[in-house]
C-alpha cells in the first residue's frame, strides 16, 4: 500500500469538501509557540482530541500522548495531516458524527476556517453550537477569538473591511452580531451553548501568529508590571512591516491604562462544558492540568523554546518548557564562540523580580523634563553594576547584559528581569554601561521623544550626556566599544555570521537622531522623522547662510582696505615720506653689512678677547 493510499484510508468524506483549496499557508499554528504549547498542555496523556480547522501539521507531534482527530474543510489539508498518521474528517462541522464526543475540542486558529463554503452554512454561533455539542461532559474547548477592534486593527495600514483577496470568506466586525466583539460578549456566547468560560489568554503580536500569550485577569490589576512591560514591548517591536503607529508603544500604554487585555489582538479562552447533557454523554472527560501559567513568551523565531510564568506560592515564577515537548532546555550551543548566549534551565524556578522598568521610568522622566529622577535612576543603575563588577572592574553573567529594558526598580534597588542571557565573557564595565546608555539614546532620539537636551546631540553625545548624569566620565571611544559589544550581542540574539555582524556593526555606527527607529515602519514616526530632517536641513540652512554672510562681510572689508592701501600708495605725501625713508634703509643696511664682514675677519683668539 502507497503512501497516498494510507492516507486515503484515514480520510473520511462525508460531503461539503474543498477539493482544491488550503488553509494552511495562511493559518499557521507555530510548532513551540504559545499557542502549541499552551494546546499540548491542557491535553490529558490518552484524550481524545478533536483539532478543528488547519493547525500547523507540527502540532501533532506535539499532542503524540493523545489521540487526535482533525475536522477540516480542505482536502489537500487534510492529506498532509493524514501523511502524519492522523485521523481526518474533512467537510466542516457537518462532518462530524452525532454521535461522537471528545475530551478536548481545540479551535487555535477560530470558527471561520472551520466551516465549508460548499455546504450549508451554520455561521459562528452554528459551529460553536455543534463544537460545544462534541465536547464530553467537563470538557475542555481552547478558542481562539479575533478582537474587532484591537490592536492589530488600530496600526494596520489596510482598513479590515476592504479586504478582496480569496481567503475573505467572511470579514468579521462589530456589524456582525453573532460573533461577539468583546470578552463580556465572549462569555455570553459560551454560556448560551451549555461551555462555562474559564481562563482567558491575550496573544500579542497578532491573533494568529502570537508570540506571547498574558493572563487577561493578570493585565487588567498588573499595570506596573516590568514583566508585561517587557513580553509586551518585546513582541510587537519584532517584524519590518508599514504600520500607522507604533505597535509596541500602543501596547505599552495599553498595559499602563489597563486596557491591554481589551486591546488584544486576539484572545484565546478555555471553555468546560457543565454537567447538563444528554443521556449519551454519559462517560465524563479526562481531567485537564489547573495550573496554567500567567504568561507564555517564545524565546525566538518560529520552534523557538517558551518559558512560562506560573504564579506560585512565593509569587511569580519562571518556568522553561523543553523543546518542542521533547528533552531538556540546554544552553545554545557553540556558546563560547559567540557575546551571548541563553541558558533557559537555569530560568527555570528562578522568581521574576516584582517592580517596574528602568526603561519605561527613564522616558517617563525624560518626558517630564525631571533631570534630578534621571540623575537618580542613572546613577543608582551604575552604582548597582559597579557592586557586581569583579575586583578588574569587569562584569560577567546575565549582570553584563541587563540593559534599561532588561532591569526592574523596586524600592530603590535593582534586579534583572530575565537572567536567562548571559555574557560568553567579561565585559568592561563601562561598556556595559555605555551599551545600556547608548541603547536608550538611540531609542530616545530616533523614537522623538522628548527630552531636556540640547537637539544638536547625536546618539554617542547623548550617551556620553546620561554618562555624567549616572556619576561616569565616559568618552566616544568607550562608546565605540560599546557598539561594537552591541552588534556582537545582537547577532548572538539573530543568529548572525561574521559578515552579518560586521553589516550589523556599520549600521548602529552610523543611527543618527533623524533615523527612524528599528523595527516596525510607522507612518507616525517616519512623520517625526522627517520633521527632525526638515528641522535639521533648517538648523544647516540657516547656519549656511550666517557663515555666506560672514564671509561676505570679511570680504567686504578686505576690499576695503585694499582700495584705502591704494590710495595712500597714490598720493604726495606718501612718495616724500618714501623719498626721506629709502636713504636710511639703505644706510642701516650698509652698516649691517660692515659690522658682519667686520666679525668675519677677526681672528678666533680677538674674538676671545672681544
Amino acid at each position: 500500500m502507497t503512501t497516498e493510499t494510507a492516507a486515503a484510508d484515514r480520510i473520511a468524506l462525508p460531503g461539503g469538501e474543498m477539493l482544491t483549496w488550503s488553509d494552511l499557508p495562511e493559518k499557521r499554528l507555530v510548532d513551540g509557540g504559545p499557542l502549541a504549547a499552551l494546546a499540548a498542555r491542557i491535553v490529558p496523556a490518552g484524550a481524545r482530541v478533536l483539532l478543528a480547522g488547519p493547525h500547523d501539521p507540527a502540532l501533532l507531534d506535539r499532542l503524540g500522548h493523545a489521540e487526535v482527530t482533525c475536522l477540516l474543510r480542505s482536502y489537500p489539508d487534510g492529506v498532509a495531516l493524514a501523511a502524519r498518521s492522523a485521523r481526518v474528517m474533512v467537510g466542516g462541522p457537518a462532518a462530524l458524527p452525532d454521535d461522537e464526543r471528545f475530551d478536548v475540542v481545540i479551535a487555535g486558529a477560530g470558527l471561520d476556517p472551520v466551516e465549508s463554503v460548499e455546504g450549508a452554512r451554520l455561521g459562528w454561533g452554528g459551529v460553536l453550537a455543534r463544537l460545544a455539542g462534541a465536547l464530553r461532559p467537563g470538557g475542555t474547548l481552547l478558542l481562539r477569538v479575533d478582537n474587532p477592534i484591537g490592536l492589530h486593527r488600530l496600526v494596520d495600514t489596510a482598513p479590515w473591511y476592504a479586504r478582496r483577496d480569496d481567503a475573505a470568506w467572511s470579514i468579521p466586525g462589530v456589524l456582525d452580531a453573532e460573533r461577539p466583539a468583546n470578552r463580556a460578549q465572549l462569555r455570553e456566547r459560551l454560556t448560551e451553548v451549555g461551555l462555562r468560560p474559564g481562563p482567558t489568554f491575550a496573544g500579542y503580536p497578532d491573533a494568529g501568529a502570537a508570540t506571547a500569550l498574558l493572563d487577561t485577569d493578570q493585565l487588567e490589576w498588573r499595570t506596573a508590571s516590568g514583566l508585561f512591560d517587557a513580553v509586551l514591548h518585546g513582541a510587537c517591536a519584532d517584524g519590518s512591516a508599514t504600520v500607522l503607529q507604533d505597535p509596541a508603544r500602543l501596547a505599552v500604554d495599553a498595559l499602563h491604562a489597563g486596557q491591554a487585555a481589551a486591546l488584544a489582538p486576539g484572545w484565546l479562552v478555555l471553555a468546560r462544558r457543565t454537567n447538563d447533557v444528554t443521556p449519551l454523554d454519559v462517560t465524563p472527560a479526562a481531567a485537564a492540568p489547573a495550573d496554567l501559567p500567567v504568561a507564555m513568551v517564545q524565546t525566538g523565531p518560529p520552534g523557538a523554546e517558551v518559558v512560562e510564568v506560573v504564579d506560585g506560592p512565593l509569587g511569580w515564577q519562571w518556568r522553561a518548557t523543553a523543546t518542542a515537548g521533547r528533552g531538556e532546555v540546554t544552553a545554545a550551543p557553540f556558546a563560547s564562540r559567540e557575546a551571548a548566549y541563553r541558558d533557559l534551565a537555569a530560568l527555570d524556578g528562578q522568581p521574576v523580580p516584582e517592580g517596574r522598568l528602568l526603561r519605561t521610568l527613564l522616558l517617563d522622566a525624560s518626558l517630564r523634563r525631571d533631570l534630578d529622577a534621571l540623575r537618580r535612576l542613572l546613577h543608582g543603575y551604575a552604582q548597582w553594576l559597579a557592586g557586581h563588577a569583579d575586583p578588574d572592574g569587569r562584569l560577567a553573567g546575565a549582570v553584563a547584559l541587563a540593559g534599561a529594558d532588561n532591569t526592574v526598580v523596586f524600592d530603590g534597588g535593582y534586579e534583572v528581569l530575565d537572567p536567562s542571557w548571559r555574557a560568553s565573557e567579561p565585559l568592561p564595565g563601562d561598556v556595559v554601561l555605555a551599551r545600556s546608555l547608548w541603547r536608550f539614546a538611540a531609542t530616545l532620539l530616533t523614537g522623538g521623544y522628548a527630552h531636556p537636551w540640547a537637539s544638536t546631540l547625536d546618539v554617542a553625545g547623548l550617551t556620553v550626556v546620561l554618562g555624567g548624569l549616572a556619576g561616569r566620565d565616559l568618552d566616544r571611544a568607550t562608546v565605540s566599544a560599546a557598539v561594537e559589544t552591541e552588534a556582537a550581542v545582537t547577532a548572538a540574539l539573530r543568529g548572525l555570521d561574521a559578515e552579518g555582524r560586521v553589516t550589523l556593526a556599520t549600521e548602529l555606527k552610523a543611527v543618527e537622531p533623524t533615523d527612524p527607529p528599528g523595527g516596525p515602519r510607522s507612518y507616525q514616526q517616519l512623520r517625526e522623522a522627517w520633521l527632525r530632517q526638515r528641522e535639521e536641513l533648517t538648523r544647516l540652512a540657516a547656519l549656511l547662510k550666517w557663515t555666506e554672510e560672514l564671509l561676505t562681510s570679511r570680504e567686504r572689508a578686505l576690499r576695503r582696505a585694499d582700495a584705502t592701501i591704494n590710495l595712500l600708495s597714490g598720493s604726495l605725501s606718501y612718495r616724500v615720506g618714501r623719498l626721506a625713508i629709502t636713504p636710511a634703509r639703505l644706510a642701516k643696511r650698509g652698516a649691517r653689512a660692515a659690522k658682519r664682514r667686520a666679525r668675519e675677519a677677526l681672528t678666533p683668539k680677538q674674538e676671545e678677547q672681544q
